[in-house]
């Protein structure tokens, strides 16, 4: 049976349609991201969805629909993680998208995004190697931290750290170059909340740090773009030295200089600046070098509960 899951996330809306192959292996068959923001207003106290950004939305989800089920998906699925959870009408939401698509769109908690996202990471042949390592999936909404331990979740937490919210709450003017006040702000909120958590940051000897989601692929795909080269042919090793050299190349540029970046997505020149901020204060507080990017995170988890 081949199975397509839908990622309906604070900045972007993603499709994967994958089957399983004759190892056992989650096999990607077509994979799209549409860069549809419906999280604007999750900074607030009290946050909510848009009628624009919900019909947005709807019409990404109806899109992508549509074209896994061309491409033979008996099995979809659709999620929605920070920005629906947290919206005081994301159930209106959710009717919405049922009504369009007939599908029912479930809304994870912050435990189960976590979970799914670790159940992804486990299907990555290129984490094959790894026993105990530490992992942060950055959203829009949310930061998922995760602790495996014989590559099993022994912790996890969802964190409101995500750069849609972090913009909206402490950057006065996206459209204009980082300044340096409401950069130490963002970093000062992310040490803080870390600290809280009582996740365990600090990363002992032999343990990795993988990290995924959309701002480590974007930094990845601008620093191959730069190299001549396609992200599959780049480093998934990226290190801070370059997070730091990227961050200052981006945060000095307003936001029309961001969105001239090459493979930096232009709806997400916004909010970039801020997710390298958060990036780099979790490895600081940490003690972290570099994160090994992985592509495979909250999709692969639920294809793979799918197709089992």
């Amino acid at each position: 049976m081949r199975a397509a899951v839908i990622d309906v996330g604070s900045n972007s809306i993603k499709l994967l349609v994958a089957d399983r192959g004759s190892g056992g292996e989650i096999v990607e068959v077509f994979s799209r991201t549409l860069e549809v923001r419906i999280g604007s207003g999750i900074g607030s106290d009290r946050p909510s969805l848009g009628p624009e950004g919900m019909e947005r939305g709807v019409a990404a989800i109806a899109a992508l629909v549509f074209e896994a089920r061309g491409l033979a998906a008996g099995l979809v699925s659709a999620v929605a993680t920070s920005a629906v959870r947290d919206a005081s009408n994301g159930e209106e939401f959710r009717g919405l998208v049922r009504s369009a698509t007939g599908i029912e769109l479930r809304i994870l908690s912050g435990l189960e995004e976590a979970d799914g996202i670790g159940r992804g990471l486990t299907t990555d042949p290129a984490l094959g190697d790894l026993a105990d390592f530490n992992v942060y999936d950055l959203g829009g909404g949310s930061l998922e931290c995760l602790c495996f331990h014989q590559r099993r979740v022994e912790r996890a937490v969802s964190l409101p750290l995500g750069c849609v919210r972090l913009t909206e709450r402490f950057v006065r003017s996206p459209s204009l170059p980082l300044g340096d006040a409401e950069a130490s702000a963002i970093r000062r909120h992310v040490e803080e909340v870390l600290s809280a958590s009582g996740f365990p940051v600090a990363v002992p000897p032999g343990v990795a740090v993988v990290g995924t989601g959309g701002t480590l692929t974007t930094a990845r795909a601008i620093l191959a773009s730069a190299a001549g080269a396609s992200l599959e042919q780049s480093p998934a090793l990226v290190s801070v030295v370059q997070l730091r050299q990227l961050l200052a190349s981006v945060a000095s540029a307003d936001l029309a200089g961001r969105r001239a970046v090459p493979a930096l997505p232009p709806g997400r020149a916004d909010v970039f600046p801020t997710a390298l901020v958060t990036l780099l204060a979790v490895a600081d507080a940490g003690g972290i070098s570099g994160y090994r990017h992985s592509l495979r995170n909250l999709r692969w988890g639920l294809a793979a509960e799918l197709l089992s």
